[in-house]
This record gives structure tokens, sequence and C-alpha cells, in this order.
């Protein structure tokens, strides 16, 4: 079994609330490289046990669960489904630098029994992944 760690972070001129106005939908994600859509899976839309299923334009989908939850701080969620892994566990964490800059961060821990190749070729995946993500999600505040 193969484990690891990816963590990724930008500053954003904008003020805390915006930020997490912003992250803290859980269902508007067009910041995320290669979204397609997303939907909600039940009928709570935000904190602890809300769900939800992101389509991305290759034909995967993902759903994800939230299972950590603390307003204009973070929130953590769990992959259920949809990636190559046998446990995904990510949290975006929002903290304020100045009056009119914040920091988001967004890390996540997993691991996988593919092999290490294709493992070390997901991290790279990810990695990129996270950073145009939240490159995307910069310029939404430009």
């Amino acid at each position: 079994m193969n484990s690891g760690s990816v963590k990724k972070s930008t500053t954003i001129d904008t003020d805390l609330d915006k930020a997490w106005a912003k992250i803290s939908k859980i269902t508007k994600l067009d910041w995320l490289q290669g979204q397609k859509s997303t939907k909600y899976l039940g009928k709570k839309k935000s904190g602890i046990g809300s769900k939800r299923s992101i389509s991305f334009e290759d034909g995967s989908d993902v759903e994800e669960h939230i299972v950590g939850w603390k307003p204009k701080e973070y929130f953590s969620y769990v992959a259920v489904s949809g990636l190559p892994l046998n446990a995904y566990h990510a949290t975006i964490s929002i903290e304020k630098i100045k009056n009119k800059t914040v920091k988001i961060t967004w890390e996540s821990y997993f691991a996988s029994d593919a092999s290490k190749k294709e493992f070390d070729a997901f991290i790279e995946f990810l990695s990129d992944f996270y950073t145009q993500s939240l490159k995307n999600l910069k310029n939404e505040f430009n």
C-alpha cells in the first residue's frame, strides 16, 4: 500500500468573509480545474454530513462527503468513490493574513494499492490539479 499527501496554498487579495462565501458553496465549483458540473447528494447543503457529486470533463465522477466544518476556517471531506485510491481525506482551509488578504490551503492525505509508478503519477496529477484550481480561484477575485 502506498500513501502520500499533497499540500498547495495561494494568497488572495480579498477579505475573509468573501473568500469563505466562495469556497464554502460546495457545489459552486466553477474554479475547479476540469469540473463540468456539481450537484448535492441529499438535502443538507453545507456543514458536516453534506454530500456532493462532481462530474469532470474527462467523464469521471467523484462523490465526496463533508466530514469537518468550521465556518471561516476550514472544511474537510472524504472521497467515497471515483478516485483510483483506497482512501482520500482533504481539507481546504482559510486564514486571514492581513485586512484584505487571505491564504487558502488545500491539503490531502491518501492511500492506494496501485503500483508505485501509478501512484507517483497520481501524486503529480493531483499536485497540478490543486495548483491550477487554486490559480483559477484566485483569478475569480481579480
